[in-house]
């Protein structure tokens, strides 16, 4: 196993259903500013009409970062590419663009909607790494290394991870086994 792989059961279960939603917002977004969106766009005023295509360029920045990410991830976990490569690469996840609050409040609910479920999207990928409330990553626009402390966190998941995959494995085999009452009778002999 790779040493520098997430744990693969949960790995499995959070890049997945992460990637699908990342993909709907982005296909939701796309049909909004293509569509309702130019219209919305127009009923603004000038300075709002300008915050509105910056907010739509960074929320379609943070999907890209998003994206991209879960499927380095995908791909790592499916031994497309290396571990280490990946984790020092520039394919790590992007600084998220800054949406300030009075810019969010000139614009249309339904862009306010798609731009505050992205930056909820981006936060919950970038948690990924701060679950336990230590820095795992070590992350620079260049790079992204793990930290001494994601190291040991890393070696201790996939202990605690392993331990748990057995101790399911022997409640399985114990269900499997043939439970009743057996009696035994026997023959005394002198």
């Amino acid at each position: 196993m790779d040493r520098f792989a997430p744990p693969p059961a949960l790995h499995h279960r959070l890049i997945g259903p992460l990637h699908v939603e990342a993909m709907l917002l982005a296909d939701e977004a796309r049909a909004y500013f293509d569509l309702t969106g130019k219209r919305d766009r127009g009923r603004l005023d000038p300075i709002a009409r300008v915050a509105f295509s910056c907010e739509s360029l960074k929320l379609t920045t943070r999907l890209m970062h998003v994206t991209s990410w879960l499927l380095t991830q995908r791909a790592r976990e499916t031994g497309e590419v290396e571990a280490r490569p990946v984790l020092t690469s520039s394919r790590a996840l992007g600084i998220s663009p800054e949406t300030a609050e009075d810019v969010l409040a000139l614009l249309p609910e339904p862009a306010r909607v798609l731009i505050e479920a992205s930056i909820d999207l981006y936060r919950r990928v970038e948690r990924l790494e701060s679950v336990l409330g230590a820095r795992l990553l070590e992350r620079t626009t260049r790079r992204v290394e793990l930290t001494e402390v994601g190291h040991e966190f890393l070696q201790e998941a996939r202990r605690a991870l392993a331990g748990l995959d057995e101790a399911v494995q022997r409640v399985d085999d114990q269900l499997k086994l043939r439970r009743g009452r057996v009696t035994v009778a026997c023959v005394p002999s002198v």
